[in-house]
């Protein structure tokens, strides 16, 4: 075995031992109004912000992108890092990382051409803050206040 193939060797015993996160993506989405887009995934009891899961090495902001498209026809630029959120586990679910991704601002003819082209999701809407609190988990609302401080104020929000 040569210097190189035992250095690689090693590399990858050390790459199938670390850890593997799942990692979650979301969008905020505004119209002109300032109002915020939400989805009603029909796998869940509560709304959410339009996003979901990163596939396998795959990079978090396409992977919104990816799912912005597949869900609603969307297709946006994801902007800078609002928020990054380390969840521990809970239920079955290990840890994972969860990021909310600037959408942008639609104009109102890219919010008419929005269509819900994927079974997962129900309907969407755009609402405001107070509202969109009430409609997501609370722990996603929380999620949602921060991105939109992470907007004014321009510091990415990171919690654990």
């Amino acid at each position: 075995m040569t210097d190189d193939e035992a250095r690689f060797a090693y590399l990858a015993e050390g790459n199938a031992k670390q850890a593997r996160k799942r990692v979650a993506v979301d969008l905020l989405i505004r119209d002109e109004a300032g109002r915020i887009l939400l989805v009603n995934p029909t796998y869940k009891d509560n709304w959410d912000l339009p996003g979901g899961m990163v596939e396998s090495n795959e990079p978090p902001r396409a992977a919104g992108v990816r799912e912005l498209a597949e869900e609603l026809g969307l297709t946006v630029t994801a902007g800078r890092v609002l928020v990054l959120d380390w969840v521990g586990p809970h239920g079955p679910w290990d840890d994972q990382l969860v990021f909310i991704f600037d959408g942008g601002t639609l104009s109102p003819a890219r919010v008419k051409s929005i269509e819900v082209r994927d079974p997962e999701i129900s309907e969407f809407r755009f609402v405001e803050l107070g509202e969109a609190k009430n409609l997501l988990r609370p722990d996603m609302a929380q999620r949602l206040v921060r991105a939109c401080n992470a907007l004014t104020t321009g510091i990415t929000d990171y919690s654990e």
